[in-house]
């Protein structure tokens, strides 16, 4: 009986012993011939897979032989006159075709020759038969302040594989953060590699839009220059950051983006601001209900909300499956600055079972028919805020230490590029935003609303009394 080895329960026989090839001798100009014949071989694949560059370049050599320098010169200056004028009449269509594909295939030659080694370090490489398996790159694509690498995986990985090494593949090519998204198709996997840092600088307060879109309401500005947009229908909102993070800016960001519908009625702010009114005091005139001092008044408000949404929810049934606002039936949108006033340091338990009550009536079926919740607080614990899960949209903003990220987010989300504990504190209002299930975070910056800003926004569009 063969020996055999047992991996995992599986018995596998032993290989058989290593046999030495037959040595068979050639002449010598045999092995020259062959010598040659790969070489040139491997000479015309090069030329031929390179082919965005060594096309032109056979071209401009002909050019040169066929016509002498001036052809080449007034060649080369010609394309150099038509990229810029083409530059400067349409950007968009210029970066799109022509200076990112350029810029890919350069950077995908810096890539792979950096590659096997970041793939091995990185612990990304299979061992498999005596031989290294890496992951291969199929294409590099360039964006504003990053590039996308779009890989294949070798068998058995999967995109959380990379998304775990994201902070040692950052170090290996000298980038800010890389980010692992799942690929197009199955077995790929796309590293964003991000360059720069375009949210370095502040937001200014977008117009305030004359009939807001509940789908799609501008309050900030994506990593890659990009508008973003919140859509409110069929969510609540979130929003988690230590002190001074910015926790203001995104406020007062969705509430600018939803101040044309309170002028027309067709949007309903209800106000709760525990700390005495110190945050959404300032634009009191916006807000139709408002309660900063008083928690049972806190108490009855929420519970109006969800007597709202449960006579809405029975008269909706069987008819349609999302409100639309009007008039005479306003969107309600629950403002609530410092939700662990409410859920866990009130020291009156009557009051805060009343409101746990309420709220997560609201928050479980208040999405489809217009009453919504935007709510801040600090602390991330399961113990401050149990209701955690029913808010589909999250918003991250600086948070104090790693593990908190996962708190807020949801379970791996720092190892796929949410590093909420990395922002710094000279950027108040960046943060990570995550949808109900989208696994990955993206970054924005939310727009900065001075008191000046909400003090003219109130007058302008308010209309409480």
């Amino acid at each position: 009986m063969p020996l055999i080895n047992v991996i995992k329960g599986d018995p596998i026989p032993v290989a058989p012993l290593n046999v030495r090839t037959p040595f068979v001798k050639i002449p010598l100009w045999m092995a020259i011939v062959w010598q040659v014949f790969k070489t040139v071989a491997w000479l015309v694949m090069a030329y031929v897979r390179n082919w965005y560059a060594t096309a032109p370049i056979t071209g401009m050599v002909w050019l040169y032989f066929a016509h002498g320098w001036q052809a080449l010169a007034a060649l080369v200056g010609g394309t150099a006159v038509v990229a810029t004028g083409w530059s400067f009449a349409h950007r968009k269509s210029w970066l799109r075709f022509g200076c990112w594909p350029v810029l890919a295939r350069i950077r995908r030659l810096a890539y792979r020759r950096r590659w096997m080694a970041a793939m091995v370090t990185a612990n990304l490489s299979i061992s498999y038969e005596n031989r290294t398996i890496i992951p291969l790159i199929r294409r590099v694509r360039c964006r504003a302040g990053c590039d996308e690498v779009l890989v294949r995986m070798v068998t058995g990985q999967i995109p959380d594989d990379f998304a775990k090494a994201s902070e040692r593949l950052a170090h290996t090519f000298g980038v800010r953060q890389v980010k692992a998204v799942p690929g197009p198709t199955y077995g790929t996997v796309v590293l964003v590699l991000m360059r720069g840092d375009t949210l370095h600088e502040t937001v200014e307060p977008f117009p305030v839009p004359f009939e807001p879109d509940f789908t799609a309401l501008p309050i900030g500005v994506q990593e890659d220059g990009g508008l973003y947009c919140l859509r409110l229908f069929g969510t609540q909102v979130l929003i988690v950051g230590a002190t001074g993070s910015g926790k203001g800016s995104v406020i007062w960001s969705i509430v600018r983006s939803l101040a044309g519908g309170v002028a027309a009625g067709v949007v309903e702010l209800w106000g709760i601001d525990p700390k005495g009114g110190m945050e959404l005091g300032i634009g009191r005139p916006l807000f139709a209900q408002f309660a900063s001092r008083d928690f049972a008044e806190m108490a009855a408000m929420l519970e109006q909300a969800a007597a709202t949404a449960q006579q809405r929810a029975a008269r909706l049934a069987g008819h349609v499956r999302q409100h639309r606002p009007t008039v005479d039936e306003p969107l309600i949108v629950l403002v609530i600055d410092e939700l662990a006033n409410l859920t866990a340091y009130l020291t009156e338990r009557q009051l805060k079972d009343r409101i746990k009550a309420a709220l997560g009536i609201v928050l479980t079926q208040g999405r489809a028919v217009g009453v919504h919740v935007v709510a801040a607080i600090q602390d991330p614990r399961k113990e401050v805020l149990p209701a955690r899960g029913l808010f589909p949209t999250r918003i991250g903003l600086r948070l104090s230490e790693p593990s908190e990220v996962d708190l807020v987010l949801g379970d791996n989300m720092r190892d796929r590029g949410a590093l909420c504990d990395r922002i710094p504190q000279t950027q108040p209002g960046t943060g990570f935003v995550v949808l109900e299930g989208d696994p990955t975070p993206m970054r924005v910056r939310l727009t900065y609303c001075t008191d000046e800003t909400v003090r003219d926004m109130a007058d302008e569009y308010g209309v409480a009394a």
